[in-house]
């Protein structure tokens, strides 16, 4: 007993940690705390034993769980400061839900490696756009309207579902891209989170693991003891990402996140290759 205590006290540990820094993350950079849980929920799922064809998947599905509540509570935070725009998410808000709930059954159904390159891709990009100065870089006056303005949102659901994040990581560049003013892009993209999250949620609870070598206490691919350990850390701390947001240099704290999301990236690509 003494020795199973050991092993599980620095993955408790490592988890906790995670859940603290995404949801200073949600709040701070609306980019979700997605982007650090996963990994770091993937890789103590591996050193507790669990089968490294699951890890990710279960990884994935409970993170997307546990950004349910702290969407909720970094958009209440954003929205107290009039940095949510309404215009915005009655626009993208139906595009989001299809997306999100068709990527997470693709997700359902794909090998693990499928999964680690979806990430590791999009998280070396997110990381490139973090780590250059392109934050005053406008393509656009407004966010395009019609079929194409719908895909976008579509792609941004489908995509965050599939890497259990919160869709910051994409909004926020998309939003800003197309003129939206980036403290107004953040504290929208946690809403928007809420709009991924939700359906992505339900698509991985009611997913068939039949005969899959999920961990205990596991329905679909979410775990209830990780969203348990998880979620009341992350949603604690996004309410103080969001004051931080508006006190702290953005810049560097934009470079500094996308030079750990270049490890995350390698990593996951790297798990590819396994």
């Amino acid at each position: 007993m003494a020795e199973t205590t050991i092993q599980w006290l620095p993955v408790l540990a490592a988890v906790l940690a995670a859940a603290a820094a995404g949801g200073l993350l949600a709040g701070l950079l609306g980019v979700g705390g997605g982007i650090i849980i996963v990994p770091a929920l993937d890789l103590a799922l591996t050193m507790a034993g669990a089968d490294p064809g699951m890890a990710l998947h279960v990884a994935v599905a409970t993170s997307m769980a546990t950004i349910v509540p702290t969407s909720i509570s970094s958009t209440r935070a954003h929205a107290r400061r009039g940095f949510v725009d309404g215009a915005v998410i009655r626009r993208w808000s139906l595009p989001i839900v299809v997306g999100a709930l068709a990527g997470s059954l693709f997700a359902s159904r794909v090998d693990a490696r499928i999964l680690a390159m979806v990430f590791g891709t999009v998280a070396m990009f997110s990381a490139l756009k973090m780590l250059l100065p392109l934050d005053r870089v406008v393509l656009r006056p407004s966010l395009p309207g019609g079929l194409g303005g719908a895909a976008i949102p579509a792609a941004i659901g489908a995509i965050s579902a599939m890497m259990g994040i919160g869709g910051g990581t994409l909004s926020v560049p998309a939003m800003t891209l197309c003129g939206e003013p980036v403290h107004k892009a953040v504290g929208t993209a946690a809403m928007l989170g809420l709009w991924i999250s939700v359906p992505a949620t339900v698509g991985y609870l009611f997913a068939d693991t039949t005969g899959a070598a999920v961990p205990p206490w596991t329905v679909g691919y979410v775990s209830l003891a990780g969203f348990a350990v998880i979620a009341p850390v992350s949603w604690s701390m996004a309410p103080l990402g969001a004051r931080l947001a508006h006190a702290l240099d953005r810049r560097k704290l934009s470079a500094a996140f996308g030079a750990f999301l270049l490890l995350v990236a390698a990593r996951m690509l790297y798990r590819t290759l396994a």
